[in-house]
């Protein structure tokens, strides 16, 4: 008997054929999922496995140099040690920190790595008589016998994005860092492969049961996930992408590394348009501090703005955030990680913040521009601001800082004074040092820098500032010496179309017959209109090309007064070689570019060149010397010691629209420049607007006296001020001035013919090697 299988029920056939089709559907969501969990894998790996930040160049200023006999006083190096953030305490136990013990200064530097060698951390002990260090010691032997404290970050090349950090290595963090996030943040860190399904399910809970996305359960791999691969965009595709991405970070690599990558990543605040990332550099943002000297209650408090950088901004909300960083320290006796007595001395601490953040700003934004413009011409943009170079520059912080505090102050005296005619008052200042051209110090503006750095860009008439290039030519034609008399009355000059110009002094007045020199220290249009004719301008043109002026200029009888535009910053080199006797240097702000592995990529050496006579030149200088005795600088002599030799020149341009001044001690060459962008008059001459800067910024440093080498062909001669004839000491009118020796009168006056000075051995003697010591003190 055949047994038939009754029928299948349609039901069965329906619910086999659904059980397939979602196996089907579950290995093609398999697939598909493996498939996009591959793409991911290489998105993972390609950016963790390759260069992971685009860091920026910082730049450095110059390091202060410790050494014997350096001409450095205690209080400039208490000074660098503020601007470093050094911090007083009576012990010197520790990086970063000074104590003070009757005239000994005690340093427990922080070490950094040049390009040339290793300053190893130690501790200094320093002594000083005056403005010298008189003697140092240190705990690190040294052969060289100087030490050089680490340079002053002064600001970087950013990339696009505005990223900005300071990589640091997992071991240089400080104590209580890594137990302090994970308290907080994941306590789990160790045991989960990158996500946490409890923390995930509460996240679930909270959500659905508001109807919104309110929390987020993710582990310090999801965080570092979104941060480093993802967006902030809440979603549900974004939170699955999270998943997928921090299981396949935790597959591949090692938990420390993850965790210091996290460091280096999580952002922990905003400075400006500028986000602060990473532990190393909220460390200087905050404290002013490196991360591996910060302190319990520093690190608890950057560890709870990780939760928000901008709810819990100290500055903003200073109770909020000392409430945030309790609840860090809180977590930290909880898990048993410190002492109820270390958790009671941090909580009782303050804050300690900056008052106002330095990392991550440009503190000299217009020397920094400066730098930046060279740069540009040789390195490409995307190495600039994402390669991690190290670039040191010739900024000196003491001089920057009190080249600014005597601008602003100065500026801000005259806009009181006069309301509303300097509302808009401009200027700029450089500093440099004459005999290596090393920018010092550079200005751009009065208020906010916006971009426009006048030092380089305001291109402004330089009026009587050229006067010192016309008198040069004069006088190394060997014609004329400083005695030699020029007319001073009204004189009119008439162009090829007919023309006339009729010159006239500052004062308007005549002034007659009057020395050469007296007629620059005093700035006398007339005078040295005529001398510039008589001489003619194109060689007065071609001086000032030997001095380093490389525009074009008209072939005018203006420009003897200076009706050429330029900017500070060409002043300034057109000033060096009267400063070094005819030497020249390109003012330079870049010592060295460092890679981000210490190689050396270029070094900005001293290049000198002789591009003038130094005979004429010391004579010019003697000249420029009488303009700051007696002339339109006597003014610096009030506030600057009797003693100090220096030199300079005043400008002002017509209808008073530009103030000047140019001067030089034996180790500051400075310009300083006032008016108005748009043009207008000032109503400053140079004397009463740019003057008053200049003076008291050498006021605040400490200048030495100009010492110029005395050439060969120069001898200092007794000579009547009058007549120009050869005097005597001693003789009335007679002064001591210095000539070219084929230019030496040979009449006498009757008082030196009774002297006998051609034939007087002391008098050879004084102008042979004992002259040449003797003017130092000139």
């Amino acid at each position: 008997m055949i047994r038939v299988n009754p029928p299948q029920k349609p039901a069965q056939g329906f619910i086999l054929t659904i059980i397939v089709l979602l196996m089907m559907l579950g290995l093609l969501f398999a697939v598909g999922l493996g498939i996009y969990a591959l793409s991911l894998d290489g998105t993972v790996r390609e950016k963790f496995e390759g260069k992971r930040w685009a860091i920026p160049a910082k730049v450095y200023s110059r390091p202060l140099e410790l050494y014997t006999g350096a001409a450095v006083s205690k209080s400039d190096v208490l000074a660098e040690l503020k601007l470093l953030h050094y911090r007083a305490q009576s012990s010197y136990d520790s990086p970063g920190v000074y104590s003070e013990k009757n005239n000994e200064l005690y340093i427990y530097t922080r070490g950094f790595v040049f390009s040339d060698d290793t300053e190893k951390s130690q501790v200094l002990k320093l002594q000083f008589q005056g403005n010298v260090l008189t003697d140092l010691a240190s705990t690190q032997q040294n052969n060289k016998g100087i030490v050089r404290l680490e340079p002053l970050v002064v600001g970087g090349i950013y990339p696009k994005q505005n990223e900005d950090r300071v990589l640091m290595q997992l071991k240089e963090a400080p104590k209580y860092l890594e137990q302090a996030l994970l308290a907080t943040e994941d306590k789990n860190f160790y045991h989960h492969f990158g996500v946490s399904i409890r923390g995930t399910l509460r996240a679930i809970f909270v959500n659905l049961t508001s109807g919104e996305l309110r929390q987020g359960g993710s582990t310090l791999t999801q965080q570092l996930v979104k941060n480093f691969y993802l967006t902030d965009e809440r979603s549900i595709k974004r939170k699955v992408n999270e998943a997928l991405m921090a299981l396949l970070l935790e597959w591949h690599y090692e938990k420390k590394e993850i965790l210091e990558t996290y460091l280096n990543e999580v952002n922990i605040g905003q400075n400006g348009n500028r986000s602060i990332n990473g532990f190393g550099l909220a460390a200087q943002f905050y404290f002013g501090q490196p991360i591996s000297e910060l302190s319990l209650h520093q690190v608890a408090l950057l560890v709870g703005l990780v939760k928000g950088p901008s709810f819990y901004n100290p500055w903003r909300n200073p109770e909020r955030a000392l409430e945030r960083r309790n609840v860090v320290l809180a977590n930290l006796l909880n898990d048993g990680h410190i002492t109820q007595s270390q958790f009671d001395k941090a909580k009782a601490k303050p804050l300690g913040i900056l008052k106002t953040p330095t990392a991550g700003l440009s503190i000299y934004p217009a020397f920094l521009d400066v730098v930046r413009r060279q740069l540009k011409q040789e390195y490409k943009e995307d190495d600039l601001s994402s390669s991690g170079l190290r670039i040191f520059t010739t900024l000196d912080p003491r001089v920057q800082n009190s080249a600014q505090l005597s601008f602003n102050n100065q500026v801000t005296q005259l806009k009181a004074r006069n309301g509303n005619r300097l509302a808009n008052l401009q200027g700029s200042v450089v500093v440099a040092n004459p005999e290596s051209g090393e920018l010092l110090a550079v200005i751009g503006g009065y208020g906010n820098f916006t971009g426009f750095n006048r030092a380089l860009d305001a291109s402004r008439q330089v009026g009587s500032l050229l006067k010192p290039a016309v008198y040069l030519t004069a006088l190394a034609t060997g014609q004329y010496s400083l005695l030699s008399p020029l007319d001073d009355s009204a004189v009119q000059v008439a162009s090829q179309s007919g023309d006339v110009w009729t010159p006239e002094n500052y004062d308007h007045q005549d002034h007659g017959l009057v020395p050469l020199y007296d007629a620059l220290a005093h700035s006398y249009n007339q005078a040295t209109i005529r001398l510039g004719m008589t001489i003619g301008v194109p060689e007065v043109i071609d001086t000032l090309k030997k001095l380093g002026v490389t525009q074009d200029m008209p072939n005018y009888p203006s420009l003897l007064l200076g009706t050429v535009n330029m900017s500070p910053m060409e002043v300034l080199r057109l000033y060096q070689p009267f400063a070094t006797n005819g030497f020249q240097t390109s003012p330079r702000s870049i010592r060295e570019v460092v890679d981000a592995n210490g190689k050396r990529l270029t070094r900005y050496g001293l290049e000198v060149k002789q591009v003038y006579d130094p005979a004429p030149l010391y004579l010019v200088n003697y000249a420029m010397q009488q303009t700051m005795r007696s002339g339109t600088g006597a003014a610096a002599y009030a506030r600057l010691p009797q003693d100090l030799v220096m030199a300079g020149k005043t400008g002002t341009t017509n209808d008073m629209r530009d103030a000047w001044f140019a001067g030089y001690t034996g180790n500051y060459l400075a310009v300083v420049w006032l008016g108005n962008d748009d043009n207008k008059a000032t109503g400053l001459s140079g004397a009463s607007g740019a003057l008053p800067v200049w003076i008291d910024l050498m006021s605040r440093l400490k200048p030495t006296s100009l010492q110029a080498a005395q050439p060969d062909n120069v001898q200092w001669q007794w000579v009547d001020k009058m007549s120009g004839k050869l005097s005597a000491e001693g003789c009335d009118g007679a002064m001591y001035v210095p000539y070219l020796t084929s230019s030496i009168p040979v009449d006498q006056v009757p008082c030196a013919a009774e002297k006998d000075v051609l034939n007087d051995p002391i008098n050879a003697v004084v102008n042979g090697a004992v002259n040449k010591v003797l003017d130092i003190f000139r």
